[in-house]
């Protein structure tokens, strides 16, 4: 099994930045990509963003894109999101999500097999 752990989750005001950060433990080396969910009160989870192993495949939800940016460090099997220029619409529970090896890329974007029990994030003034 593989556990996913986020951390930097918090309040803060339109237009600042603000940092997340998941680590995996486990069988982590059955883990292909990782990846970040979202859900915002009264709406369904989305996807956000992801990248697959050595970066081959990173991808963003349209809503993100340009702001937000992803990384991993495959050595300490983590998965970080640099979020910029926030906005309320922003204000959702942050989930990292990992992708079994050997599924297809995409399948993180709507199927993915791990799931970490998210960390708050707050855009208010």
């Amino acid at each position: 099994q593989v556990q996913l752990v986020e951390s930097g989750g918090g309040l803060v005001h339109p237009g600042d930045s603000l940092r997340l950060s998941c680590t995996a433990s486990g069988r982590t080396n059955n883990i292909y990509s990782m990846g970040w969910f979202r859900q915002a009160p009264g709406k369904a989870r989305e996807f956000v963003a992801s990248m697959s192993g050595f970066a081959t495949g990173t991808y963003y939800s349209d809503p993100v894109k340009g702001r937000f940016t992803i990384s991993r460090d495959y050595a300490k099997n983590t998965v970080s999101l640099e979020m910029n220029a926030l906005t309320p619409e922003d204000t959702a529970g942050y989930f990292c999500v990992a992708l079994r090896r050997f599924r297809p890329t995409e399948a993180i974007k709507t199927d993915p097999n791990w799931w970490g029990q998210g960390t708050q994030v707050t855009v208010s003034s």
